[in-house]
């Protein structure tokens, strides 16, 4: 089936969290004006798209995802005169902006939830209110930075639900006069030229109107999941802002974060007939090194057989019916140079490309986050006063205090897992602060940054930069990587990740070494003599373009080569 009919199924998508990508005006703090600096860097790059993670008012309870004004920019970021000219800039180089959407909540600062709690009309129905239940709150749900998910307001008498912060109260999608609001207020921002929208936990935004109380964990309360994630009442709300905001308009990109999603759900929420959206981010490969309780907080790494499963999963049952997201990073997971790599001086360059090369061959829309393309690693976190991010605080305490986890562990478990490890500055050159600020950058600056920055490796042929550049390029080069199918190869194997994609008269035969020992494997020649001529077109080894007539193949510590065979 040729699915290559959407200019964003050939595009690969750079993600740019703007606190920590460029600073232009020394407050250490990242800014517009810092990413419109640095747009010829991302042309040259190759990519299509940029998507910016939130840059709205906010009080940052949670570093922007908590909007106090969606219609408002950043003060620490410019002015709604930047965003222009940064949308103009970007436009001028056909480089795509999408922009992150958080339509799950907002801020408890936000006018809606200020009125909503003085029970003004008709704010008073906007937010999720119950009265407690004997005193206590109305229900046992556990948010999802640790403790309950409902908070008291004197001046309203009730509980206000919030499954993140306590300043993230939930947006109340049961209300059609809210759902207007959000839909009025996401057609001003296409209708002032961005290109779509990532859309945060969209697939939270239904509940289940009785709340009853969810199983009991350790710490004494309740899983929501079941009650308000992946309900069916989501994709009706979602149908209906597809209809209300973009269904109309040309070009426009939608991505929703569905947390918990399966692939039947995610073929509901992208099925290629575009009634809801294009494509979700899925978190299956990404919960692999969760504890065994299923908790985020552990420092095992993902097992190599899993996570072919998973892919190979996902490839399979999303193929002709919906479209995939391929991802290893983004601002809420650490370094996969580090998780599924080996961040060490010897390893990290190619194993860095290896990972890369691994993901980029499936089909889907790849997603960069910044510094991936540098192959950044994890912060050498030792002090709980190292960190930013408010899950990662509120965790080492409910951890350390309540559920009796050593401190040394559970430090080892946020050097492992914590959000703040993709939060960091991005490392430009090896000037002072790694020529992210002329200040005191707003979080340090990884200390390994004067070997891996931009400015070494963009005139380096042999950088991890320049390798993510010829795999951008090799995807709008062969059809077949955007079209072609999945088929896993070697699923019992624990140290090798191989697989092919078939398309039209040609195969693509894609192998991965995730250790830093020899692997020797069977080349695809030997079981597919239909194809005669075979043609290494990536290898993070040597140069591409040999003849591959080989019968068994030697891999070396972390190679990865993908060859394309002709009948």
């Amino acid at each position: 089936m040729d699915h290559n009919e959407h200019w964003w199924q050939k595009s690969v998508v750079y993600q740019i969290y703007p606190r920590s990508f460029m600073d232009s005006n020394g407050d250490g703090i990242g800014d517009l004006q810092g990413i419109i600096s640095k747009l010829d860097y991302l042309r040259n790059l190759g990519v299509d798209v940029i998507w910016l993670s939130p840059f709205y008012a906010s009080p940052n309870a949670d570093n922007g995802y908590d909007i106090s004004d969606y219609q408002k920019i950043m003060e620490e970021f410019g002015t709604m005169e930047d965003f222009d000219e940064l949308l103009k800039e970007a436009h001028q180089r056909n480089l795509k902006i999408i922009i992150d959407m958080v339509v799950n909540h907002s801020s408890d600062e936000h006018e809606w939830f200020k009125k909503s709690k003085a029970g003004i009309e008709p704010y008073r129905n906007y937010y999720i209110w119950r009265k407690g239940v004997d005193g206590k709150e109305p229900n046992n749900w556990r948010s999802n930075f640790s403790g309950s998910a409902w908070t008291y307001s004197e001046e309203r008498q009730e509980y206000y639900l919030h499954l993140f912060h306590k300043k993230q109260p939930e947006l109340n999608w049961q209300c059609a006069e809210l759902r207007n609001e959000i839909y009025r207020m996401m057609n001003w921002w296409l209708d002032k030229g961005v290109d779509g929208f990532r859309l945060d936990v969209i697939n939270y935004i239904g509940k289940n109107p009785e709340f009853p109380d969810g199983v009991i964990g350790k710490d004494g309360l309740g899983d929501f999941v079941p009650y308000a994630v992946n309900l069916p009442i989501s994709h009706d709300y979602i149908k209906e802002m597809n209809s209300q905001v973009w269904h109309n308009r040309e070009g426009i990109l939608t991505v929703g974060e569905t947390p918990f999603a399966s692939t039947d759900d995610a073929v509901q929420y992208s099925c290629l007939d575009n009634t809801e959206l294009n494509m979700v981010f899925q978190f299956e490969h990404m919960d692999l090194d969760n504890a065994e309780d299923g908790s985020k907080w552990s420092d095992r790494r993902i097992p190599l057989l899993e996570l072919k499963r998973s892919f190979s999963n996902w490839q399979r049952k999303l193929y002709g019916k919906a479209w995939n997201s391929l991802y290893w990073c983004n601002h809420d997971q650490p370094r996969v140079v580090s998780r599924l790599g080996n961040d060490t001086d010897t390893w990290w360059n190619k194993s860095a490309k290896m990972l890369a090369t691994c993901l980029h061959f499936m089909q889907g829309t790849p997603y960069v986050y910044q510094g991936e393309e540098l192959g950044m690693t994890n912060y050498p976190f030792s002090d709980i006063r190292d960190f930013r991010d408010v899950e990662s605080i509120n965790a080492y305490h409910e951890y350390t205090e309540t559920l009796h986890v050593d401190s040394d562990k559970m430090i080892s478990y946020l050097r492992n897992k914590s959000r703040d490890n993709a939060r960091t500055p991005m490392q430009w050159d090896e000037t002072d602060e790694a020529g992210f600020t002329t200040g005191v950058p707003w979080m340090p600056v990884n200390p390994n940054y004067k070997v891996i920055n931009a400015a070494a490796q963009i005139g380096d042929e042999d950088s991890v930069y320049n390798y993510y550049r010829k795999l951008i390029s090799l995807r709008k080069e062969h059809p077949i990587i955007v079209n072609g199918d999945f088929e896993l190869v070697g699923e019992d194997d624990a140290d090798v990740f191989v697989y092919l994609r078939h398309w039209k008269d040609q195969i693509l035969w894609v192998a991965c070494n995730f250790t830093d020992r020899m692997q020797k494997i069977v080349s695809p020649s030997s079981n597919h003599a239909e194809y005669r001529k075979w043609h290494v077109i990536c290898d993070n080894y040597s140069p591409s373009g040999d003849a591959f007539e080989k019968d068994q193949i030697e891999l070396q510590p972390y190679e990865a080569v993908a060859v394309l065979g002709n009948p």
